[in-house]
């Protein structure tokens, strides 16, 4: 019997989609149809290692033009398989290194002392948005990019679309290729103002690293490709505030991990905490590669050109892997030693080798710093929609996380919040 195209309820099913497909297999390995082409699905520790091996799969052919034109743009890093890749992706991790990185946090924390000094003066207090401006700020000083206080809002909103926009057709896309279109252009005049002297950044700023990278063959990126590395670093780091608000409903879904927060005195707790945010809450649901040859999975056969799904959402709630994977737990991961192929909500493998994504420690870095100051903050949380919708790629909760700060006045923004439905984990 031929297989069905299941592009269609992929759109419609979201998260569910996979786990779906996986209750009518016959196996572990996954059979099903994606945009016209066979397409097999795979999950576990031993999937992950044989995914992210170029002589097995390769990254660039599978991703579809609307995620270029929206989430990573034409030219990334992400677009290049093998020598090429390795070599561009050595620029990232020259720029992620553990002292970078704690810049970065550095920046990012201290946009957001600034920015929660004046909660109290505000009736409430939309915590997505508010994340997204903050980590906007934050980044960019980082990265050198010069940013104006006005200019902070609209960049942290394309930013933002970027990310909201690639995972369903309709308007979030359309608003995440104009997004898209808009920052890079702004982003190659800086490259290109660099280069002339006009614009001077720190030698070591990303600004400044992007705009005098060299590429194998000596040439630099052009402007347009430096610019869309740019992004892939600011973009990322932005898309933190996905997490960082589920770090806000876990908090008051689950009252005592504010407390082990609050009582954590050297980061031990609000680490496993950021792991298990990133492991419990819904992101990336899968990632796509092509078979670059005819492979043999445990024992089943993955021809050449096929489609080869990794399970992100499945092996993150695997309970072969993690133990009651639908209980919010950080204490999992106490003492635990994360292996490169078992926690991948951000891929696997070797980052300095493979396409994992070299800003992971910029995600748990920022988790780490952010819910800890979330746990101790003196705020109420009016009614209002925490449901978080299966059906919606990425998962957003639905109202952003409405806060109300100690001493803040109701506001009409709150006073007539709507009464929130159970804040039920989506699948």
């Amino acid at each position: 019997m031929p297989l069905l195209d299941t592009t269609l309820l992929l759109l419609l099913e979201g998260y569910a989609w996979l786990p779906a497909r996986r209750r009518e297999s016959q196996g572990e390995m996954v059979h099903t149809r994606l945009t016209g082409r066979r397409a097999v699905v795979l999950r576990g520790p031993d999937a992950v290692r044989f995914f992210y091996d170029d002589n097995h799969v390769q990254r660039a052919p599978a991703l579809p033009e609307p995620i270029k034109s929206t989430l990573f743009g034409h030219g990334a890093v992400h677009t290049l398989d093998q020598a090429a890749h390795r070599a561009r992706k050595g620029m990232f991790m020259s720029l992620l290194t553990p002292e970078s990185v704690a810049a970065l946090v550095g920046e990012t924390t201290a946009a957001w002392d600034a920015a929660v000094a004046t909660w109290p003066g505000r009736g409430h207090v939309v915590l997505f948005d508010e994340a997204a401006r903050v980590i906007t700020r934050g980044a960019c000083r980082w990265a050198g990019i010069p940013l104006a206080e006005e200019e902070t809002a609209p960049l942290a909103a394309d930013l933002v679309a970027l990310v909201d926009g690639f995972g369903s057709p309709g308007p979030r896309h359309w608003r995440a290729r104009a997004a898209r279109r808009r920052r890079e252009a702004w982003l190659a005049g800086m490259v290109e103002d660099v280069r002339r002297g006009a614009l001077r950044v720190p030698d070591t700023s990303a600004l400044a690293v992007a705009a005098r990278h060299l590429e194998p063959d000596g040439e630099p990126l052009a402007p347009r490709i430096a610019a869309v590395e740019l992004l892939n670093l600011v973009r990322p780091t932005v898309a933190v505030s996905w997490f960082v608000t589920f770090a806000a409903h876990a908090l008051h879904r689950w009252p005592v991990t504010r407390v082990h927060l609050a009582e954590d005195t050297d980061g031990t707790y609000a680490e496993a905490f950021a792991h298990e945010v990133r492991r419990f809450y819904p992101f990336a649901p899968f990632v796509a590669g092509t078979a670059v040859k005819d492979l043999t999975w445990k024992g089943e056969q993955i021809l050449a050109d096929w489609l080869v799904l990794l399970d992100i959402w499945g092996q993150n709630h695997d309970p072969a892997l993690w133990p009651n994977p639908y209980a919010f737990d950080p204490q999992r991961f106490a003492g635990r030693e994360i292996g490169p192929y078992d926690l991948i909500p951000q891929g696997g493998g070797d980052p300095a080798t493979g396409h994992r994504c070299p800003g992971e420690p910029v995600a748990v870095g920022l988790l780490k710093a952010l819910a800890p100051r979330l746990a101790t903050l003196d705020y109420t949380v009016p009614e209002q929609d925490l449901t978080i919708s299966p059906y919606r790629i990425p998962a957003r909760v639905a109202s952003g996380f409405v806060l109300r700060p100690a001493g803040a006045a109701s506001s009409p923004a709150t006073a007539g919040a709507k009464r929130p439905r159970p804040a039920v984990h989506p699948l």
